[in-house]
């Protein structure tokens, strides 16, 4: 049975809901989140767009047993997991449940039907944290996520890389000569492209992985498998014909750690700072922005160039070009005043720039 819950997005006039027993009404613009239980610990959520009020004493048992994020708790961490409420996108199984659960062992997940809706849960205080992929070292850049850190409000706080291992799955007594179709989601499919053609298996693309699984177990399919995880198979009580069956035994994601709010920024141990920026066209501009690092000995680790949404072409002498955001991740803190020197150095000529998060490194490749 379909439970509903109003998530909100608080208007600047007011405070996030005290832990008091206040009865006082927060005015909200929401997005109606529909969550569908999967499993006794589990929800997926879906938007329909709406208005309404949500009482800081809500009726709801849900929402008075779990109570939201207070800064403090933000800044403190839950180092633990315990008590966080953690989106993600896909369902139950899903690798990045995996990488939820490796960055905070003993959370709560919330399984999100796309990347955006785990953004709003984070947002409308359904979930306290999203862990989202932003890169996989075979499929490259999750583009869909840059896009997002941008159009919503959110932090990073954090990252993780998890080792993906993909296994065939497929309902008990099947064999693998009697597969003719494989699902599984798109980079799945192709980061497994070697032993899917050896089998002469039609692929067929769905949204995640787990989500293939789901299906193929559902519906009893005797003639379907799916790539997905060993626990996947778990949970939807498939037998794993096959391990390990991508064709690159080094298949890692990285995932990012979103919140409300900031992390302060240490020097005690790695750092990492994400930042978004737009440059004037011009030569040489790319060359300069990237000197302010340089000559700080500051390392950059990453650099994504998206078009602008809201101003695609430039007309320079005639000529029409891109306009370009550029995503940059540096190792380096900002408490550490080379890296804030640095940003003062490129907002001189950036036309925008944006701290995304200044979060710790995870040295951890597994």
């Amino acid at each position: 049975m379909a439970a509903k819950l109003q998530g909100a997005s608080i208007s600047s006039s007011c405070h996030p809901p005290s832990t008091k027993n206040s009865l006082c009404k927060i005015k909200v613009i929401t997005t109606r989140i529909s969550i569908q239980r999967t499993n006794q610990a589990h929800r997926r959520i879906s938007k329909i767009t709406c208005c309404s009020e949500i009482g800081a004493a809500s009726t709801n048992s849900r929402s008075q047993n779990k109570r939201p994020l207070t800064t403090t708790d933000l800044t403190g961490s839950f180092k633990d997991g315990s008590g966080i409420r953690v989106a993600y996108q896909g369902v139950s199984g899903a690798y990045s449940e995996s990488a939820a659960e490796k960055a905070y062992p003993n959370c709560e997940t919330v399984p999100c039907e796309q990347f955006d809706i785990a953004f709003q849960a984070v947002e409308n205080w359904i979930a306290d944290r999203a862990v989202l992929p932003i890169e996989n070292s075979l499929g490259g850049s999750i583009h869909r996520n840059y896009d997002l850190l941008l159009r919503h409000r959110l932090h990073i706080v954090g990252e993780v890389q998890l080792s993906v291992r993909h296994c065939l799955l497929a309902n008990h007594d099947v064999k693998i000569e009697d597969l003719k179709r494989v699902l599984s989601h798109p980079q799945a499919l192709a980061q497994c492209e070697h032993t899917l053609t050896r089998l002469k298996v039609v692929r067929e693309a769905v949204d995640d992985t787990a989500g293939a699984a789901q299906f193929v177990a559902q519906h009893k399919l005797r003639d379907t498998g799916a790539v997905a995880s060993v626990g996947a198979a778990r949970i939807y009580d498939l037998t794993v014909l096959a391990q390990d069956i991508q064709d690159d035994s080094d298949n890692i994601t990285r995932f990012l750690m979103l919140a409300r709010d900031p992390i302060i920024p240490g020097t005690d141990r790695p750092f990492k700072t994400s930042i978004v920026f737009s440059l004037d066209e011009g030569p040489g501009m790319l060359y300069k922005a990237l000197a302010v690092f340089s000559m700080r000995d500051i390392n950059l680790t990453k650099m994504e160039s998206r078009p602008q949404r809201k101003r695609p072409l430039v007309n320079n002498d005639g000529l029409k070009h891109f306009d370009y955001l550029f995503y940059c991740d540096f190792e380096a803190s900002m408490a550490d005043y080379n890296a804030q020197n640095a940003l003062k150095h490129l907002k001189e000529f950036a036309t925008f720039l944006r701290v995304l998060g200044s979060y710790p490194m995870d040295i951890n490749l597994v």
